[in-house]
């Protein structure tokens, strides 16, 4: 896991977990695949439905990732949506965690599709 001084090229990272599982070197559940995004089911669930969205290039979180490379962050984004309409979901959340203190743990931007229950506003 990296910090949020972390590297911001776009270039695989040899400490990133999400980096790893790009490489295919730890495994993942994949549920979809593109050219520039790979989504896969989060071993720690926080709902019935919750499938991580990223990019395959390495920044750190997603406003370095929109302001990068936006038309991968579309592309995120996208997937999600489309992910979600596959796992038949009529409501769902995607979060984007921005710093340890909102709750990142992987300084690798990804988005959650958490979904397949009632989620409560405010989230926290």
């Amino acid at each position: 896991m990296r910090d949020e001084d972390a590297d911001e090229s776009g270039a695989p990272q040899d400490d990133c977990l999400f980096c790893k599982i790009i490489a295919g070197h730890i495994p993942a559940t994949i549920v979809r695949e593109t050219e520039t995004t790979l989504a896969f089911r989060d071993i720690n669930p926080q709902a019935p439905t919750h499938i991580l969205v990223i990019p395959k290039v390495h920044h750190p979180d997603a406003a370095s990732l929109a302001a990068a490379e936006p038309g991968i962050a579309a592309d995120v984004l996208r997937e999600a949506g489309e992910i979600a309409g596959e796992e038949k979901l009529d409501s769902y959340r995607i979060v984007f965690n921005t710093g340890s203190g909102a709750g990142q743990t992987v300084f690798h931007a990804h988005a959650h599709i958490l979904g397949g229950r009632g989620l409560q506003w405010p989230p926290g």
